[in-house]
Parts: structure tokens; C-alpha cells; sequence
């Protein structure tokens, strides 16, 4: 019996997650992350309901209206595959998902008018949702690269540190309101790592890095969703130096443990 039990205690988990987002789902959940959970003896399906720069707004008339507009990609086994033209409500019925993810278009991830419809739809998601333990999670997305320059830069005053501010001050005050308490907080991971390693972690102004940027998201959302350190992880992609794993896992770990904490890093 005493053998059993160990057993259960070390068996890896098997978790469903699926993301309702945009290229800021991309970034974090299509690349590293099956492989980090599977290192830890961890097995995810993941999905991506992704539009590019798609806003809660933008997310709730879909789902309403039934628009055939996602590009759904699933990562089963760690094999990718993807099937354009599809609605939300497919989407979402095709797995009995654990943890389905929001998260608001990069843009607006620090303006608080825009997240009026986010408790309808965590409502209608998790209506829909056929697993009826489903958790709805908050993905906290980051703020843009201090040399971005563009016009939609301007709504934060092309300011890095107001924009990650204004995102903190939204996850603080306007996701509570849609009943949603579990934070993925790749923006503090985000900032930590431009803290260690400067402002190298984006690779046209506000997607990630294909290497350090898209490792730290992965890391982070592993640890989030396996409940497991990510501190010491076996898995590190060639293009990614040991070090720079090894503290792409430490400062992910960090924003997790402040994250539980309800404290934000701000400098």
C-alpha cells in the first residue's frame, strides 16, 4: 500500500489547457512548453484559439455570433497542428479542458474601460465548457520594448514602465470583477528577466524573443499550470545557453511566488 501511494504521489499529471488569446498566446503557449512539462514527468494538451490582436470584445462577439475566425492550434504529444476557420464554440467543446485562459489584446492590456465585457465572457465560457471542474485563468501579457515606436505606443506615452504599470493595475482591480482569481503573470516574468538581461526580450517591439522571451513565457505558465518549481528543469531548447535556462527559470519562478504572494515588481 505504502508503495502505491508513492507511486500516485510521483505519477505525472495529465492537464488540458487552452488559451483564448492572440499572438501573446502564441508567443507563450505553441513553443517550450510541452517539453518543459513533459521533463517534469508532465503531460499537457495545449490548444491556441488565435486571432492576431484579438480583444475581449472582439473575443464575446465571436463567441455570440459563431464567426468561423479562429486559427485553432493544438499541441497533442508534442506534435503541432492547426485547423483555420474555425468558431470559438468548437474550440472550446473539443476537450474537456481544465484551465481555459483569457487575456485582453496587447494594446488595451493596461486600459480599464476595455475589460467591461470580461465577466460575460468568462460566464459564457464557462458555460459552454463541458468540464465542470473547468478553471478560467487570466494570462497578464507584457508591456511593449522601450524602443517600440509606434502610434499605438502613445496611448502610455511610449513609456514601458507606465504601460506594465497600468497592466499590474488592471489585473489588480478589473479581472477580480469576472470571478477570476488565478493570475499567469508572464509580464512579471517578462520584467524581471529585461531587469537581468536589459531590454532584449522582444523581437519587433511587443512579440516576444523566439529564444529568452518565448522560454521565460513557457517556463512560467509550466510552473503555473503543473503546481511544480521550474527551477532546475532538464529542458532547454540548442539555441538557448544553459546559463541564460537556467535564469529564464529562476525569474519565472520569482514572478509565480510574488504572483501568490498578490505583489507586482515594479522599477
Amino acid at each position: 500500500m505504502l508503495l502505491a501511494m508513492a507511486a500516485l504521489t510521483v505519477q505525472g499529471k495529465v492537464i488540458k489547457v487552452l488559451a483564448i488569446g492572440n499572438s501573446f498566446s502564441e508567443d507563450a503557449v505553441e513553443q517550450y512548453l510541452y517539453e518543459l512539462a513533459a521533463a517534469q514527468g508532465d503531460s499537457l494538451v495545449i490548444g491556441n484559439a488565435y486571432i492576431p490582436g484579438c480583444s475581449l470584445e472582439m473575443h464575446l462577439d465571436n463567441l455570440k455570433n459563431s464567426r468561423r475566425k479562429y486559427a485553432y492550434r493544438k499541441v497533442v504529444g508534442g506534435e503541432k497542428i492547426e485547423e483555420k476557420n474555425v468558431n470559438l464554440q468548437r474550440i472550446i467543446l473539443d476537450e474537456p479542458w481544465d484551465i481555459i485562459t483569457l487575456q485582453q489584446a496587447s494594446l488595451l492590456s493596461g486600459l480599464p474601460d476595455t475589460y467591461k465585457n470580461l465577466p460575460t465572457l468568462q460566464r459564457s465560457v464557462k458555460l459552454l465548457a463541458t468540464n465542470p471542474k473547468v478553471d478560467i485563468w487570466w494570462h497578464m501579457t507584457w508591456a511593449y520594448a522601450k524602443s517600440f515606436k509606434h502610434a499605438n505606443f502613445e496611448v502610455y506615452g511610449s513609456d514601458q514602465n507606465r504601460m506594465y504599470s497600468d497592466i499590474v493595475n488592471c489585473v489588480r482591480n478589473e479581472v477580480p470583477k469576472a470571478n477570476i482569481s488565478q493570475i499567469i503573470p508572464t509580464g512579471t516574468a517578462i520584467r524581471l528577466m529585461r531587469y537581468r538581461k536589459g531590454d532584449t526580450l522582444n523581437r519587433d517591439g511587443y512579440h516576444l524573443s523566439l529564444t529568452l522571451g518565448r522560454y521565460t513565457a513557457a517556463c512560467t505558465w509550466c510552473e503555473m499550470l503543473t503546481g511544480r518549481i521550474i527551477d532546475g528543469n532538464s529542458y532547454r531548447p540548442s539555441t538557448i545557453k544553459q546559463e541564460d535556462a537556467k535564469l529564464c527559470q529562476q525569474e519565472a519562478h520569482e514572478a509565480v511566488f510574488m504572483q501568490q504572494l498578490r505583489q507586482y515588481v515594479i522599477f
